[in-house]
């Protein structure tokens, strides 16, 4: 977005003094050579038509401009405003120097850009009025502002561009507001003047529920919901608290939640989340009630199989048995899931029925997910007690049987290494890649893409390599989303742009699977990147089919690759990496696991920004460095601290990634317990035996993560990778 405009009037455009703007009146008159060059310039030409729709869809100078520093974006697009020639282009770069000298109250200036450019640029043309109004306002010609919004409401009645004219009009007319209130209840302004009326009076239970209801994905919305809850709980309806304990379900704020359930409309959503509320908050005794109360009142709703495990969870090993029969019994979707965790009670009391479990799980349910961990667990004992072959064969069905499940990387990568242990080259080799191509995203097919000698980095020299890195240029084009909607964002209008997607949204409640992804890179375009990046990896939890084959289609695009794993702080990452002599991929892995790129966020034990630096190794950093002014939520402060200390712990362990990344995580002590525990002759099984859970994951994750950015922003890598046959299962 385009910030401080401080360009002299005659060089606005670097057109010279032909294009003097003179101020009179209140009113704007242009120089008459800039009035001629209009009337020869609109309206156009049939072919001047066709060249401009045609540019819609093609590569943009001006789009590929939007992370540019401001400066020099504003420098770039006051050379390509300055052609002669009709360009969509052209166009876009006068809209944005118009935009941003809207942002510094440059009405007159402005205008000079915006007149007649609605009939060169159709696509945003209900903005342009908008903005020309605006720049009317500014330029104290209040009745021309007024006439040329409504002239927006008139010429495009139904566009929710609508509301933002209705919002301007508003501050002369009251009717104004009173119309954007009813006609766009959710719209971006009408959240603001709700909030401008609650800041006058906020003691209007009304206003504050049409807040609470407005998006459950608006955290600042939280604040009129707690006021409803405290001060006007009585004014609420059942619907209302349904509403309340929907927003704090969705945003896994269970106390708040259950609490609103308990006086929500009776529903079995509504009683089920009560009981599971309360489990998850640990209060045993009131959920058990509360689960057998749901069970009573719905005993074959969408949910009981699952309240029936949960309560089973809960429950004595005689009765959990009980309920997990029934889920067994009637809903088939569940059986693994309960035989899994009826088999796991009766190890205690009965082995052989334990063991016969597991066969029912293992032959009428083979391809579950229950069914491909229970072959891992059993192909890893084997593994252990030195049986490879065994270990092999209990492996290789997961990829036949359970491809989609999240144990088979594991399960394909492992399948060529104890393929290795037995001699068997070629099958070794037809193992990695497989899991290469089958699942190319994952921690397993870097170790696969080692294996089979690519030059990617192992963990004993990853440290050192120096990957080529391509970041795409511009953003992303959106799935979903009006013309105009997917223009502003592409542009870097982002308050524009998500205005528009909020009122165009259908029902922010229930986001179809591209709203959410366009949800999703709208966080990450805010540098909101915890929540951006767990909205898009949270498509994976849809439940319908429909829902579930839009995600697996979407995820083969590689904007979807890409706004999962982002790169902010590019420019610091690769210079602290080079500073430290570390593969900046590899740190931008490791800030992408500690932080999700969040600056600002602390974890539980004081760990601080991106790198999470605990404030006395930031003190003991600051000591070794002689850095005596820092903060540890700077990012160029943290970035420069954590590969400082990255840099440490290679040093620590003659550049071995796999004992660094560990000892970042779980501390130096720790990793030198584990190496006398265990042979790190063989890396792979090293990871498998790291004793903390946590760690583990984390050695995974972050070393998945660098694969992946490798493959992304690597093109080498990436060409590779699309080479390989994509295997039918």
């Amino acid at each position: 977005m385009l910030k401080k405009l401080q360009t002299k009037p005659a060089l606005l455009l670097g057109l010279g003094s032909g294009l003097a703007l003179i101020l009179l009146s209140g009113g704007v008159l242009l120089h008459p050579g800039v009035a001629n060059w209009l009337d020869k310039k609109t309206p156009l030409s049939q072919t001047e038509k066709t060249t401009l729709e045609a540019g819609i869809n093609k590569p943009s100078a001006v789009t590929q401009l939007v992370d540019l520093p401001s400066a020099e974006r504003i420098r770039q697009l006051k050379l390509i405003a300055d052609g002669k020639e009709v360009s969509i282009d052209r166009s876009r770069a006068r809209y944005l120097l118009a935009s941003g000298l809207l942002q510094d109250f440059e009405g007159g200036r402005a205008l000079l850009l915006l007149d007649g450019l609605e009939k060169e640029y159709p696509i945003l043309a209900e903005q342009i009025l908008l903005k020309r109004g605006r720049a009317y306002e500014l330029t104290n010609n209040k009745e021309k502002a007024k006439e040329t919004w409504k002239q927006l409401v008139e010429t495009y009645p139904k566009s929710t561009v609508v509301a933002e004219a209705y919002y301007y009009l508003g501050k002369y007319d009251p009717s104004y507001h009173e119309k954007l209130l009813t006609q766009y209840p959710r719209h971006p302004q009408t959240l603001a003047l709700l909030r401008q009326k609650l800041k006058e009076n906020p003691d209007q239970p009304d206003l504050l529920l049409q807040l609470a209801k407005a998006n459950p994905y608006d955290y600042s919305l939280n604040e009129a919901r707690e006021r409803l809850v405290k001060k006007f709980p009585d004014k609420l309806k059942p619907e209302d608290w349904d509403i309340i304990g929907d927003a704090y379900w969705q945003q896994a704020q269970y106390p708040k939640a259950t609490k609103a359930y308990a006086k929500a409309t009776r529903s079995s959503k509504q009683a089920y989340r009560y009981a599971r509320g309360l489990h998850i908050q640990k209060k045993n005794t009131e959920a058990i009630k509360a689960y057998g109360a749901f069970l009573k009142a719905y005993p074959k709703s969408e949910e009981t199989g699952l309240a029936l495990i949960r309560l089973a969870q809960l429950s004595p090993p005689a009765q959990a048995t009980a309920y997990l029969d029934r889920v067994v019994r009637d809903f088939s979707d569940l059986a693994p899931r309960a035989l899994n965790q009826k088999a796991e009670l009766l190890d205690k009391t009965n082995p052989k029925a334990a063991n016969d479990t597991r066969k029912i799980l293992l032959t009428k349910y083979a391809s579950s997910d229950e069914a491909a961990e229970l072959r891992w667990k059993y192909a890893r004992l084997a593994a252990k007690a030195g049986n490879y072959l065994q270990a092999w064969q209990w492996a290789q069905p997961i990829a036949v049987n359970n491809a989609d499940s999240t144990v088979a990387p594991k399960a394909a990568f492992w399948v060529g290494k104890w393929a290795q242990k037995l001699g068997k080259q070629k099958e070794a080799q037809d193992a990695f890649t497989h899991t290469l191509g089958r699942y190319p995203h994952s921690y397993y097919a870097w170790r696969s893409a080692v294996n089979l000698g690519w030059d990617v980095g192992d963990f004993n020299d990853v440290r050192s390599h120096d990957p080529v890195t391509v970041k795409p240029k511009g953003r992303p084009v959106l799935p979903v989303g009006s013309p105009a909607f997917k223009e502003l964002y592409l542009l870097g209008e982002d308050r524009d742009a998500w205005s528009l997607f909020a009122a165009e949204v259908a029902d922010p409640w229930n986001l179809t699977v591209d709203e959410q992804f366009n949800l999703g890179l709208y966080k990450l375009s805010q540098n909101q990147n915890l929540e951006g990046i767990n909205l898009i990896w949270s498509l994976r939890e849809r439940e319908t089919n429909e829902e579930k084959e839009r995600w697996k289609t979407l995820r083969e695009s590689n904007e979807y690759w890409n706004a999962l794993y982002p790169f902010p702080y590019y420019d610091l990452i690769l210079q602290s990496s080079k500073q430290r002599q570390l593969n900046p991929l590899l740190v931008t892995a490791l800030i992408r696991q500690e932080s999700r790129f969040e600056k600002d966020i602390r974890s539980p034990v004081g760990a601080v920004g991106l790198m999470q630096v605990m404030p006395d190794t930031g003190k003991f950093i600051a000591k070794q460095t002689n850095v005596k002014d820092y903060s540890l939520t700077d990012p160029e402060d943290n970035i420069s601290f954590g590969t400082w200390y990255l840099d440490y712990t290679h040093d620590k362990y003659k550049n071995n990634s796999l004992l660094a990344v560990a000892s970042y995580n779980a501390g130096p002590g720790n990793v030198g317990g584990w190496l006398k525990r265990f042979s790190t002759a063989d890396e792979d099984e090293f990871v498998e035996q790291i004793p903390f859970k946590e760690t583990k994951g984390y050695v995974e994750s972050v070393f998945g993560n660098y694969w992946n950015y490798l493959q992304i922003y690597n093109p080498e890598i990436s060409k590779r990778l699309a080479t390989l046959p994509k295997p039918s299962n």
